[in-house]
Order: structure tokens, then C-alpha cells, then sequence
């Protein structure tokens, strides 16, 4: 058995040099300093994406259920808003919460005059929105916009990235519709 080579060292180890050239764990170093920022985009591009899925989710719904009054179909049933709420629930109850969706329709006698903007909610002590939503899907002829809004929860992500645009920390997203009802 060679003792010489056990007791043998390296006459390089301790120069402050080799300590600077060494490259053991360099790679978790620098995943450390990108962890944060690769994660902090990957967190913003989730959110973002959820956001723009729930709002063309939601735009479907109301241009698929705006059909129905179109056609002077939710009319002839006499339907009220909570029916009608119902009817848009039943497209979007997996990913919405039905009870706090907000639909307002409305109608108008041309389009110029038609509201199709974003509302501005108001809001109780208890953080819920107070605001009276119209429900009148008009006589044949007549101009109607649908609103269907929802208050989408977000977060606040890393380095401070967020969608809301609400008071309450939420993103107000809506689908809308204006049409002219059949004869």
C-alpha cells in the first residue's frame, strides 16, 4: 500500500486565487439570482393568462346568451333577470361563481346612444358591489347592449406585478353585446 499518495496534497489549495477560479456550486449561485425574477415572470405570465381566459370565457357567454334575446326568445318566455342570470350561469358555472356575476341589459333607440363602457361600481362597508343592474331585453326592433360583468379575484405577485383595477384588489372583467332585436 502507498502511504505517499494518502498523505499527499494539493500544493495549489489555500491561494486566494483558486478560490475566485473554483467552480463547484456556481450553477446554484446563479440560480439563485435568477430565481427570483424567473419565477416572479412566470407568476405574472399565469395571472395574466388566467385573466384573458376568463375574460374571452366570459365574452363568449354573453354573446351566445344574447342570442336568446336577440331572437326575442328570452321575450316570448317572459324571463326575468335571475332566469336570464341563470341561463348565463349555466355557461360559465365551472370557472364563475354565479352569484357574483352582474348583468345589466338595457335598450336604446339607436346605437349612438347605446353604453357599452365599463361601469363604475360602488361599493358597501362589507366590500360588496351595491350598484342596481337594469334587465330589459326590449320589444322587436329596439337596440340592446348586455353587460355581464364579474369581479375576478388577482393577486399581487412577486416584485409587485397586479391586474386589479378595482378598490377591493379584483379585476372587473365584462363581456358585452349590442345588437338590434329581430322583427
Amino acid at each position: 500500500m502507498n502511504t505517499a499518495f494518502a498523505t499527499q496534497t494539493n500544493p495549489r489549495r489555500g491561494r486566494p486565487n483558486d478560490f475566485l477560479a473554483d467552480q463547484n456550486g456556481a450553477t446554484a449561485v446563479e440560480f439563485g439570482l435568477v430565481a427570483a425574477p424567473f419565477i416572479a415572470l412566470l407568476v405574472a405570465i399565469i395571472q395574466t393568462f388566467l385573466v384573458f381566459f376568463a375574460e374571452q370565457l366570459l365574452q363568449t357567454v354573453v354573446t351566445q346568451s344574447s342570442r336568446q334575446i336577440l331572437t326575442n326568445q328570452v321575450q316570448t318566455a317572459n324571463l326575468t333577470q335571475s332566469q336570464f342570470a341563470q341561463l348565463v350561469c349555466n355557461q360559465v358555472a365551472i370557472f364563475f361563481t354565479c352569484n357574483n356575476l352582474m348583468i345589466d341589459v338595457e335598450t336604446y333607440g339607436a346605437f349612438s346612444a347605446a353604453n357599452t363602457s365599463m361601469p363604475t361600481l360602488t361599493f358597501n362597508a362589507q366590500g360588496q358591489v351595491t350598484n342596481s343592474w337594469q334587465f330589459d331585453p326590449g320589444a322587436p326592433g329596439q337596440i340592446v347592449v348586455v353587460r355581464v360583468m364579474y369581479q375576478w379575484p388577482v393577486f399581487v405577485g412577486p416584485l409587485g406585478f397586479t391586474l386589479s383595477n378595482l378598490a377591493n384588489g379584483n379585476r372587473l372583467i365584462m363581456g358585452s353585446a349590442a345588437f338590434q332585436n329581430e322583427p
